[in-house]
């Protein structure tokens, strides 16, 4: 039986994605679990890499957008080699004999620092023409890929085993960041080559690592339903309590008085303890963009 809207759960999830399964195969199990169509993740994560997986229960999907889109990852990058897809998942394409040291792995990691202009892997779901750049990939053909611009906020080398040469480099990026772009990048400036082994989110936003829950601890709803983070402990939006009287106006898809917030702001319109509805200021009025409930 699947959750009506008058009950449905609303709220985030902290899950561990495993090894070898899809960012979408988490959803489907979430869903499969709880009966609840309206589940969604934000962040794709390759189905070699682990870690935080923030997820949206209910009409929580609809605030993806006002997510801090920051993350942080632990990459092992091993090097001496380059793959097609710049990952342990693709087919060898280079070979080097080249040794590096950590002092020279940790000089080029500098070069990452701050804004920096990134092409991303050709195996990857960007789309040029309408048409995602692996399916130009698997089918042989060339496509011009626009390099994009991303920021890094923190690079540093965790550990280096120069016998194996090989490195865990944990980086803190914005939204879009190939991390395996990365990893690549980092083997043509040392000239030895690079590849992703593994990678490991340890955090999306406010989804930290150390708070997340392996996916199979939620073995049915009642758990999801406990663990649920509601929205307004991870978004850094302010609230407004709204009367009776304003209730009535927003679900009617009325504006209400303003005399708080800056034109521009997102405002939470909270009542009787739950979330209304999501506002934007528009000078001494709040207009409801999304309305969560219904009186």
């Amino acid at each position: 039986m699947t959750a009506t809207s008058k009950n449905l759960p609303l709220g985030f999830l902290n899950v561990y994605k495993p090894k070898g399964m899809t960012s979408h195969d988490v959803i489907s199990r979430l869903r499969r679990i709880t009966h609840i169509k309206q589940i969604g993740h934000t962040g794709t994560l390759d189905p070699f890499a682990v870690g935080v997986l923030p997820v949206g229960i209910g009409k929580a999907t609809k605030l993806f957008e006002y997510l801090d889109d920051n993350k942080e990852y632990l990459a092992t990058v091993q090097f001496g080699k380059n793959t097609s897809t710049y990952d342990i998942e693709g087919e060898i394409t280079d070979t080097f004999d080249k040794k590096v040291t950590q002092a020279q792995v940790e000089v080029a990691l500098k070069s990452f620092e701050g804004e920096i202009t990134q092409l991303p892997p050709i195996y990857s779901a960007i789309k040029v023409n309408g048409k995602k750049l692996y399916e130009y990939a698997r089918e042989g053909k060339e496509v011009k890929i626009e390099p994009r611009k991303v920021f890094i906020s923190r690079i540093e080398l965790k550990e280096f085993d120069e016998e194996n040469q090989s490195a865990k480099v944990l980086i803190g990026c914005s939204k879009g960041t190939y991390i395996r772009s990365i990893a690549y990048d980092l083997g043509k400036i040392l000239a030895c080559g690079g590849y992703l082994t593994a990678l490991e989110r340890t955090k999306a936003g406010k989804f930290e690592v150390q708070d997340a829950i392996e996916l199979d601890k939620f073995s049915d709803i009642e758990i999801v339903t406990q663990k649920l983070i509601y929205p307004t402990n991870v978004l850094d939006i302010p609230s407004y309590e709204l009367n009776d009287q304003e209730c009535v106006r927003v679900s009617h898809g009325m504006a209400i008085y303003n005399d708080k917030f800056t034109t521009g702001d997102i405002v939470f319109l909270v009542y009787s303890g739950k979330i209304f509805a999501v506002g934007k200021v528009e000078q001494n009025k709040i207009l409801a963009k999304k309305v969560f409930e219904v009186i």
